[in-house]
């Protein structure tokens, strides 16, 4: 959710809250699931010492340091070349599907591979194309387009149709351009610039899995104990993030991805038996690569009993945990970041922490937060209620600072629970169901740090090259992501949730 739009992003008729479903019960039971959730949660602190570590780890924070400058000019280039080079893929592609959008299968198909984290279609290209700029390019760019033909298409849909409708060919590709695209650009160039800030955690992630960028000297630096060098890296991460307002400019988008190209050319040493062996032989399930059909049952059940069931019910416990505490600590947060309660000095202030908790990626978060705590939920609860916390107060806060408010009305505690929270609830839940599909990918992919969700499984399976068992295990993490997206979308409809704030 990454704008102020005042319009509607669920497409079709508003309809009527079903009875059994209102706001209240709604938040009711979002709360009850996710603490019936907390009774099967793995929340251990196994680490011996964690104030030992944490001890050590603020005096890195306190003492940066920079121990080789081309590494890190490396590591720069490198991390900016493959984010510019994903999205632009990601942009073209988007765009393109976003013209035919409303044809099922292709809806069907962004859903698919927006479905699949970024992380996992790295490990499905590093079988394939190795360690390459190909890899990092594809891995941004295919979930990337799938999100973006998403919201391109929604935008489309939304703008006026009086202007095209005033044209005799009004379903031209032409009328497009002139009609619906100008009304549209705004809006589309703020969420591409949203997504550029997303491809550049991504990319940085991405180092965590061995490819050469920013993620990949954070990762070596912390697993060393090396946390001055670490902290270094970490500072140069928040200075490009938070810096982008003055260096991406769109006239020199094509310049950057031209210098992205020269830097780290989308290549690749294609080994085309291997990579016709892996996508026509390794991913296909043993029993099917023998011919003992019969076999089949035994191994989906062995599978489903051993890895499947116990990923996805890890998966969606840790995520609704971490959806709640997301909730909890955006509404906490929301008076600090809020000229209706703080003045605009101490808002900066709250503006500046916001920043890095929304900045920094989940997966670095939990990783940092694993070598404090020790391998359970704990840490990837943490991280996912840091990093989405921040992003639901920061929009929230947004859509507090358009409210009016009376010269007598109540201050402090009273402000909040009655004059500002009732206003903007249905914002509140519209946003958060927003971010539960994200918050699904997330906790899926956090089980490559060793937490026992799917992407434990999927990790151990590429690491037996058990690509079959990778093959299966990916696409049900795909068909649960596609699932809670759906049910989210289908709860903002029957909750009739918008993103308008109610201004009266």
């Amino acid at each position: 959710m990454p704008t102020l739009s005042l319009k509607r992003l669920d497409k079709g008729p508003a309809q009527a809250s079903p009875s059994f479903l209102s706001l209240r019960s709604s938040s009711f039971y979002v709360a009850l699931i996710a603490g019936v959730c907390l009774l099967f949660a793995d929340i251990e602190i196994i680490s011996p010492n964690p104030w030992l570590e944490l001890r050590a780890m603020g005096e890195g924070l306190l003492a940066p340091r920079i121990v080789s400058y081309s590494e890190l000019l490396q590591g720069l280039a490198n991390t900016l070349s493959f984010a510019l080079q994903g999205m632009a893929v990601a942009v073209v592609a988007g765009f393109s599907m976003a013209l035919v959008y409303r044809r099922w299968f292709i809806r069907a198909f962004c859903a698919f591979i927006r479905a699949i984290h970024e992380l996992f279609w790295a490990l499905i290209f590093i079988q394939c194309f190795g360690l390459s700029p190909l890899t990092g390019l594809l891995a941004i760019a295919l979930p990337y387009a799938g999100t973006l033909a998403k919201v391109y298409g929604e935008l489309f849909e939304e703008t006026a149709p009086q202007p095209g409708a005033n044209l005799l060919a009004s379903k031209s590709l032409s009328a497009f351009f002139y009609t619906t695209l100008p009304l549209a650009w705004p809006a589309l160039c703020h969420y591409t610039r949203y997504r550029f800030e997303c491809a550049l955690r991504s990319t940085v992630v991405l180092g965590f899995v061995g490819l050469p960028t920013l993620g990949f000297y954070l990762e070596t630096a912390l697993s060393e104990g090396y946390y001055g060098e670490a902290a270094g890296l970490l500072y140069v991460l928040l200075l490009l993030i938070a810096s982008q307002r003055w260096w991406l400019r769109k006239g020199l988008l094509p310049l950057y991805v031209a210098l992205a190209v020269v830097c780290l050319p989308p290549s690749a040493n294609v080994n085309w038996p291997t990579l016709l062996q892996f996508f026509g032989e390794d991913i296909i399930p043993q029993p099917l690569r023998t011919a003992s059909q019969q076999d089949l049952g035994p191994w989906l059940a062995l599978m489903w009993q051993q890895q499947l069931w116990p990923g996805l019910c890890n998966t969606l416990v840790l995520s609704q945990i971490a959806l709640l505490f997301s909730a909890l600590l955006a509404l906490l947060l929301l008076p600090f970041n809020s000229t209706l309660f703080i003045g605009p000095l101490l808002k900066r202030g709250s503006d500046g922490l916001l920043i890095i908790a929304r900045s920094l990626p989940e997966y670095l978060l939990a990783f940092v937060a694993l070598l404090l705590w020790g391998p359970s939920m704990l840490p990837a609860i943490v991280a996912l209620a840091l990093h989405n916390g921040a992003i639901v107060a920061h929009l929230l806060a947004g859509f507090s600072q358009q409210l009016y408010l009376r010269d007598d009305a109540c201050r402090g505690v009273n402000r909040y629970a009655y004059e500002v929270l009732p206003r903007i609830y249905r914002q509140f839940l519209a946003i958060l169901f927003y971010r539960w599909e994200v918050i699904m990918r997330e906790s899926a992919i956090l089980g490559i740090l060793g937490i026992a969700t799917l992407g434990f499984y999927i990790d151990s399976a590429f690491e037996e090259f058990r690509f079959d068992r990778a093959a299966l295990l990916i696409l049900a993490s795909a068909l649960l992501n596609m699932a809670v997206d759906t049910l989210a979308r289908r709860l903002r409809r029957g909750l009739q949730l918008d993103t308008k704030a109610d201004l009266g």
